[in-house]
């Protein structure tokens, strides 16, 4: 099935990889990277004709995002920072690529489904983080 499809609904966090290295190489500080990298998020998706979103909960914050495929949109990400995303499906993969405003760095966020998980890998320079989610029953 397509990502439009498997990724709507509700999903739990499971576990996280390098995700504290990824925050303090895109820029975030401390304080914030320390609450971060402690949140379990749920993440819940949607798709509606070509309008998606996306709700991030937890203690922490709760962070909404809506994009359109193809179209640049200007987001403050939930660790603060100031962006351009712009969307895109490649093969079974959303893809999100951010571009830094105000001398901010750029990264590219995947995310895919992979046994069942949802998995979203963030890059930015040479630093990879792996987050894991699983579908809410």
């Amino acid at each position: 099935m397509p990502i439009q499809s498997d990724i709507v609904g509700k999903w739990n966090f499971v576990s996280s990889e390098n995700f504290d290295e990824y925050l303090k190489e895109v820029g975030v500080g401390w304080a914030v990277r320390t609450i971060a990298t402690k949140t379990k998020p749920t993440l819940e998706f949607a798709v509606k004709g070509d309008e998606w979103t996306m709700n991030s909960n937890s203690t922490f914050k709760n962070y909404t995002l809506k994009w359109k495929l193809g179209a640049a949109s200007d987001e403050k990400t939930a660790d603060g920072r100031d962006v351009s995303s712009v969307f895109n499906v490649e093969g079974d993969k959303l893809v999100q690529v951010e571009t830094g405003k105000g001398g901010g760095k750029d990264s590219r966020i995947e995310r895919y489904i992979e046994n069942g998980k949802l998995v979203i890998v963030c890059t930015c320079n040479n630093v990879k983080c792996t987050r894991v989610y699983e579908k809410a029953a």
